[in-house]
């Protein structure tokens, strides 16, 4: 299914067929609360010691939209966020240590343990987004066949894949407070969500 995402967002991307512009995709957009956890470091996952990690449910109408991983795409480059992909979440226990990630739900539904193994399950569904600040770990528990997740990333950043070892840990707890903070939020930009959260 993950190569042929990726082959329509080329054809896509070429054509023009099947993709909404920035202002359609910004028209899908809900105003909802955040809903916002800390996570602690496990020893092994070292998480985020001050950006809580932020889940936003429903946020986008997808509905009717004929590709609705490209309505995130839109969504998210238009502030700012790009670099994204279409695939599902790793069934494995990962994280980023140098970059601050996106994750869309285009379709279908999954349960994601975020913030590592002592860290929380939480059940997410199309339309839903959550912003993991550098160095949230987060894994893939169980998802529905037709799981659809779109990915992007601030342009401060370099994008790293942590697994867990001590080595990685070591030079996390180092790398991960000095990432920048986006001055974007990728569904709200500047008019709230991590601007307000994330930022003194």
């Amino acid at each position: 299914m993950y190569v042929k995402e990726t082959l329509k967002k080329t054809l896509e991307s070429i054509t023009g067929i099947g993709q909404e512009g920035a202002d359609d995709a910004l028209a899908r957009v809900e105003g909802v609360e955040p809903q916002t956890y800390s996570f602690a470091d496990d020893g092994s996952t070292p998480n985020n010691p001050i950006l809580p990690f932020v889940l936003y449910e429903h946020a986008v109408r997808l509905e009717d939209a004929s590709d609705p991983a490209a309505v995130f795409e839109e969504l998210f480059g238009s502030h700012g966020w790009g670099r994204s992909w279409r695939n599902g979440i790793y069934d494995y226990l990962h994280y980023h240590s140098r970059i601050h990630e996106a994750l869309g739900i285009a379709r279908g539904r999954a349960r994601v343990r975020f913030g590592g193994e002592k860290g929380r399950t939480v059940e997410v569904e199309s339309g839903d987004v959550a912003i993991l600040p550098a160095g949230t770990g987060h894994q893939l528990m169980q998802g529905s066949d037709d799981l659809l997740v779109v990915g992007a990333y601030p342009p401060e950043g370099t994008y790293d894949e942590c697994r867990g070892t001590a080595s990685e840990h070591g030079r996390a707890v180092k790398s991960i407070p000095e990432v920048p903070i986006p001055e974007r939020d990728p569904v709200y930009g500047r008019e709230g969500g991590i601007v307000r959260l994330w930022r003194p």
